[in-house]
């Protein structure tokens, strides 16, 4: 079907603002939208931001986000976060963030929740993998992947494939971690992931400005509620203790002014009132530091967030620091202990015989992923480009469970003899 670019006005979008609160003039607006690659008709009782997160939140990426892996396998317990419910926690920070800075609640919440759909099984495991396998197939990168699923790989529709989103949301989660080129330069020569490539041959995603300040808002979340998450799961497998937590940065305050406010508090209750006194400190930082460039730019529509020099929603020079001595402390402690070093070994496996497989015989696929290897042209022998893609598709979307005994049915000898 061809596609149309988006137009500077949504069609047939009654002028209604439905947000909760008065924005900022540098605030996303669902009535000033640049609109949706398919022109359709929007709804009369929602803004088309809020009908963006309807459609994510009712996709199939996102019901699987509950069995793929955060940090632990799903089987390993009940309490560990998923993807599904970090992705839930970085859309609750998020919201809080836009209303205290006077920006569009519904977009950020929609940016967070589509942020994490393109992840791999396995977290950053399965990823790891997926990308050395990739490497000279076109490449593989799972913020990509996450524009893949909401504009290609979810079909639902009669008329086009994916989700067919807002501008705005295609340009938050393309652009999650700032501009992607240089100013000037020719994004067909920038060595872009194949997705953003693709996705804005069909509408210019300005992808040498910086993305909207909910969307901002979404990423910076994302790095609060993850570090604090991973704080509290780490804790709770037994990884690392207390008073090991003493000793970093941003913690040596935090946990004896809580301790001095309630003597004799119980192990898990200081567990649970550190977190909430951490994510606190991390909010007000980013607020106070955001409000203070806001101060400094002085902006006067969403283009100026766009065009300026730096993000506008950061952590401040105190803080940084703070954060990635965490950040340093987990990776030490937690995202390379032996037990999960232990369970990385096996899963990598897992990924890797999954891609080996399916690359030299497509036709161990299901029918309906044979029949888009063989559209997309990778039925031949001489087409592996096309071929991985659909192979990396495939694997990408499945939940930790699924890879798992889709692994056990290829290679258990007598998976289907008992």
């Amino acid at each position: 079907m061809p596609m149309t670019n988006a137009s500077n006005t949504i069609p047939n979008q009654t002028t209604y603002n439905y947000c909760a609160l008065p924005l900022a003039n540098y605030a996303c607006r669902p009535d000033q939208s640049h609109g949706r690659i398919y022109a359709e008709n929007e709804s009369p009782t929602r803004t088309c931001f809020q009908r963006d997160r309807d459609r994510i939140i009712h996709c199939g990426a996102f019901r699987r986000l509950k069995y793929k892996t955060q940090v632990f396998v799903y089987h390993e317990g009940d309490h560990y976060r998923t993807r599904l419910t970090h992705t839930l926690e970085v859309a609750q920070i998020a919201r809080s963030l836009a209303r205290a800075l006077m920006v569009n609640e519904d977009l950020a919440e929609t940016v967070a929740l589509a942020h994490d759909l393109g992840h791999t099984p396995f977290a950053h495991v399965g990823e790891d993998v997926m990308e050395e396998c990739m490497k000279d197939v076109g490449g593989f990168d799972h913020n990509d992947q996450s524009l893949r699923v909401l504009t290609t790989l979810e079909r639902r529709y009669p008329r086009w494939m994916g989700l067919n989103l807002t501008w705005e949301t295609l340009e938050g989660v393309a652009k999650h971690n700032g501009p992607l080129i240089e100013k000037g330069q020719k994004p067909e020569t920038a060595g872009l992931p194949v997705t953003v490539l693709a996705v804005n041959k069909q509408v210019d995603l300005q992808l040498d400005t910086f993305a909207s300040l909910e969307a901002q808002v979404a990423a910076l979340a994302d790095d609060i509620a993850y570090n604090n998450h991973d704080v509290e799961d780490g804790l709770r497998a037994g990884l690392f203790s207390i008073d090991e937590l003493r000793r970093v940065p941003l913690l040596e305050d935090i946990i004896p002014v809580v301790e001095k406010q309630y003597p004799g508090i119980a192990p898990k209750i200081l567990m649970h009132e550190v977190i909430r006194e951490m994510i606190g400190t991390m909010v007000e930082d980013v607020l106070a530091e955001t409000r203070r460039r806001l101060k400094v730019l002085n902006p006067q529509s969403v283009d100026d967030i766009r065009g300026a020099t730096q993000a506008m929603v950061a952590f401040s020079d105190d803080m940084l620091p703070k954060v990635n001595a965490l950040r340093a402390f987990l990776m030490e402690n937690m995202y390379r202990h032996v037990t999960v070093r232990r369970m990385r070994l096996k899963v990598s496996r897992i990924v890797k015989d999954l891609y080996d497989t399916f690359m030299t015989e497509y036709k161990l696929l299901p029918e309906e992923w044979q029949e888009r290897v063989r559209e997309a042209g990778g039925g031949e022998p001489k087409n592996q480009v096309e071929r991985a893609r659909i192979v990396a598709d495939y694997i990408a979307g499945m939940t930790d469970r699924y890879a798992i005994k889709e692994h056990e049915r290829l290679f258990e000898l007598y998976w289907d003899l008992r």
